[in-house]
């Protein structure tokens, strides 16, 4: 995506006009214009310089992100037109205070130099010369309005323009009359015209525009202050290691590679691997978490975040644009860019609304001019309806809420992408959990040991590791961190061998020891009753129970589990309060993910899916609602792609944060409802901003024109334009209210709404498939347990059974199970399989 920086916008009707015009650039695909932080997003294959001559033709200024008159990020987000418009402010109070003076004092009492006692046109002079002061003050609502009717795309200021401009005009038509008639002695004549003055109206139209643009520009500079604020965190300098020599650098001028040495409380200066030293480092700029987290050598560091307590030596690994920090920034920034699909209608409804207010306008003087055939009040009414009219509302209503809801996101380590994923994230009423590193820590632990009877437990746990220690299996992982954690030292082992799918042996001190499942031990020891029933006591615990024999004798069991977070029960029943449905995905068999499932508190498990099932299980979901994936392995990828919204942990792999829609920094599974509740917020926020707008426009409008003057209620001009300059205002300072929004109280209610859901035990009762497998060579009750365990072990297989009598197994399984990987299953078993069909529930 191409990005811009636009000059020259004064509403919606702008920006949609620009949009219009770059739309129609041969290679544009998409754009996306946002008055709020004056940019533009494209997509497509068109040049910037096509893209820039589209813009310029439609009366607007753009120039490219990144040129060198835009590289600095802090100076693009500077808030320079606040500084402005306060001192054309305050230049325009200053001469209104005046005219008032003049055109008014005499009315409340107030004393007018003698010298202009009954000389009328002196002070319809003193009014000319003040009113024409502040229009020149205001000039650019007249240039901007002017290019506006010029380019056929008439703006806001071309209402205000038009507004002041007539009132001016006609008031100088009336100066003129009023010294005619003064000069041919007509008293009555000279008060008529007098009171048909309306150069204060002009006057304070201007300056009450300028009023609401002052309040308006400073509070949409408040919207982003986040985003500022991430952009301030960035350190300045850095303490490199350059020949043996600490030197003092820019940041911008690290390079990949470099070492560099940071001191307690000196900020992080690029995205690093610590090579020497330990600390507690505060990532709370990034991820929200004020408590510091322990770093030593071989752990990553981010950019900006602060070493609290030890002195740390870094390799620099990311800098620059590549630093996470550098990409929270991008993240929010092209959340800014883009346009929440809630949007369109207001964008529709502020192309055309300029020039029907226009209209609207001319109708009006024109109907009042026939009915009281008084040209002044035709005017008023007419000039009513043009200052009273706010495009800005409409065109502000999305943007300054989707512009705060992302920077309070980014302060709370929730990023959106892009201003839909915020808006959809709300609507969410089906949350798919992946298991591994979502639900569950994503490191498997040792949970129970198990010794044959009579065994020493420490001598056993020796053996055990002594034989894990070669492996790199994850599970052999657990085995080795727990014995280190126990002070057992392993036994140098010869003959390590990995047995594919089934197990490992070693030698150690002369003793042939295996480690493996119920399966593979069962071949090589004697298997004690009591282990099979504490084998499928584990495993329906969840647990992976692995079995160790030495010398053909059994000699115990440790059980290994990946435990689940401690924070996964608590969110998974804050996202059931909110009505929203909680499904498990999963490749492990069912009773493993029936087991984590009934820890966690979810309402449904799909087992036994691999990554292209994890999609077609999200799409199946997708018919009954909104659907959340929220996942952190590669694998997961392709369910974040085709979900609703895709929720990547941030701690989880590169290719799936990319799939995702919104990322969470703290990988933790409360930012989940958390980031619900926000999208909630800002939706609410958005509805409340639309309704503001189109109420008041509305309401007002008929108002101006006069509708309910039977009901003696008519609105002067310069109450007009009170009334419009606060209309943007209140609609940003209502966005700015999401600043002090809590996602994490479970105080701030968010109810979704309720999903077509099936029975979901009627559903699974009914997916529960029969399968009947005749089988040779089974001989015995331990052929029974080889070919049970075998057929468990299986994706979707629920249970299993085997009979050697009558030479079958039956299964059942969730949907209907994959006849290749049951043979497979079997016969790698030591069995032939001579035919498996389908059998009644």
């Amino acid at each position: 995506m191409l990005q811009f920086i636009i000059t020259g916008m004064s509403c919606a009707a702008c920006s949609s006009r620009i949009e219009k015009a770059v739309n129609k650039v041969p290679g544009v695909t998409s754009c996306s214009v946002s008055l709020l932080t004056n940019s533009m997003g494209v997509d497509g294959s068109a040049s910037a310089d096509d893209i820039i001559a589209a813009v310029v033709k439609a009366g607007y200024g753009a120039k490219l992100k990144g040129s060198a008159k835009t590289d600095n990020k802090t100076d693009m987000l500077t808030d320079t037109e606040t500084p402005k418009l306060f001192r054309r402010l305050i230049a325009s109070l200053v001469f209104l205070a005046v005219l008032m003076y003049f055109s008014m004092g005499h009315m409340m009492g107030l004393p007018l130099p003698t010298w202009f006692n009954g000389n009328h046109i002196a002070v319809g002079l003193i009014q000319l010369i003040l009113s024409g002061i502040i229009i020149v003050i205001n000039r650019n609502f007249f240039i901007s309005g002017a290019k506006g009717l010029i380019n056929r795309s008439p703006n806001m200021d071309t209402l205000v323009a038009l507004g002041a401009g007539a009132a001016f005009i006609w008031s100088i038509y009336a100066l003129f009359m009023m010294t005619d008639a003064q000069l041919h002695g007509d008293a009555n004549a000279v008060m008529l015209y007098m009171d048909e003055l309306y150069f204060e109206s002009a006057g304070t139209i201007l300056t009450l525009i300028t009023v609401g643009k002052t309040l308006e520009a400073r509070s949409k500079g408040k919207t982003t202050d986040a985003l500022k604020g991430l952009i301030d965190l960035a350190p300045k300098t850095a303490n490199v290691i350059r020949d043996g020599i600490e030197q003092t650098i820019p940041a911008e001028e690290l390079r990949k590679g470099d070492i560099f040495v940071v001191r307690p409380g000196e900020s992080i200066p690029a995205d690093a691997v610590v090579t020497k030293g330990e600390s507690a480092v505060n990532e709370s700029a990034l991820t929200g978490e004020s408590i510091p987290v322990d770093k030593a050598a071989g752990d990553s560091v981010s950019a900006a975040t602060i070493n609290s307590t030890g002195f740390l030596t870094c390799e620099a690994t990311r800098v620059g644009e590549d630093t996470v920090l550098s990409q929270i920034i991008k993240t929010v920034t092209d959340a800014a860019a883009t346009k929440a699909p809630i949007a369109k209608v207001a964008d529709k409804v502020s192309g055309i609304f300029v020039p029907a207010v226009i209209a609207i306008a001319v109708i009006t003087a024109v109907v009042w001019m026939f009915v009281s055939a008084d040209f002044a009040y035709a005017l008023a009414r007419g000039i009513s309806v043009l200052v009273i009219s706010c495009p800005c509302a409409l065109g502000l209503a999305t943007p300054v809420a989707i512009m705060v809801g992302s920077g309070a996101g980014a302060r709370n380590g929730i990023l959106f992408k892009t201003a839909a994923s915020l808006e959809h994230t709300g609507r969410t009423q089906i949350v798919a959990l992946d298991k591994t590193g979502t639900i569950t820590k994503g490191e498997p632990k040792v949970t129970d040991i198990i010794t044959a009877d009579g065994a020493d437990r420490d001598e056993f746990l020796r053996l055990a590791v002594s034989l894990e220690a070669k492996s790199n299996h994850p599970l052999a992982k657990a085995v080795t961190d727990y014995a280190k954690e126990n002070n057992i030292e392993p036994i140098e082992s010869d003959d390590f061998m990995i047995l594919s799918g089934s197990g490992l042996t070693a030698k150690v001190q002369g003793k042939t020891l295996f480690g493996g499942n119920l399966r593979f031990i069962s071949e090589k020891a004697d298997i004690p009753d009591f282990v099979i029933g504490s084998t499928e006591k584990l495993s329906a615990e969840g647990k992976t129970p692995l079995l160790f024999s030495c010398d053909g004798n059994f000699i115990g069991i440790i059980a290994v589990a990946d435990a689940i977070k401690d924070e996964s029960p608590k969110a998974v029943a804050e996202l059931q309060q909110m009505g929203i449905r909680v499904v498990m995905l999963t490749g492990d068999n069912e009773r493993t993910a029936k087991a984590i499932a009934k820890q966690a508190g979810v309402d449904e498990v799909i087992a036994g899916v691999l990554p292209d099932g994890k999609e077609a299980a999200v799409r199946s979901l997708m018919k009954q609602g909104k659907v959340a994936m929220v996942g952190d392995g590669i694998n997961d990828a392709p369910a974040l792609t085709a979900a609703d919204i895709g929720i990547a942990i941030g701690a989880g792999s590169d290719i799936a944060i990319d799939a995702a829609d919104v990322v969470l920094m703290k990988s933790t599974l409360a930012d989940v409802p958390a980031a619900i509740r926000l999208s909630g917020a800002v939706l609410r926020n958005i509805h409340q901003n639309l309704f503001w707008a189109f109420i008041y426009n509305v309401i007002g409008i008929p108002l101006a024109a006069g509708c309910f003057t039977m009901f003696g209620l008519t609105l002067n001009p310069m109450f007009a334009a009170a009334a419009m300059s606060l209309s943007s205002f209140c609609v940003v300072t209502n966005a700015l209210r999401l600043n002090f929004f809590k996602p994490y109280s479970t105080k701030n209610k968010h109810k979704a709404k309720t999903a077509a859901f099936a029975d979901v035990s009627a559903t699974q009762e009914s997916a529960d498939t029969l399968t009947i497998i005749r089988i040779k060579g089974m001989m015995c009750e331990k052929c029974e347990l080889h070919v049970k365990t075998a057929l468990e072990a299986l994706p979707q297989v629920i249970s299993a059974k085997a009979n050697h009598t009558e030479g079958t197994a039956e299964i059942i399984s969730h949907g209907e199970p994959n006849f290749k990987l049951i043979r497979k299953a079997v016969e790698k078993s030591g069995y032939k399989v001579l035919s498996v069909n389908k059998g009644e529930k």
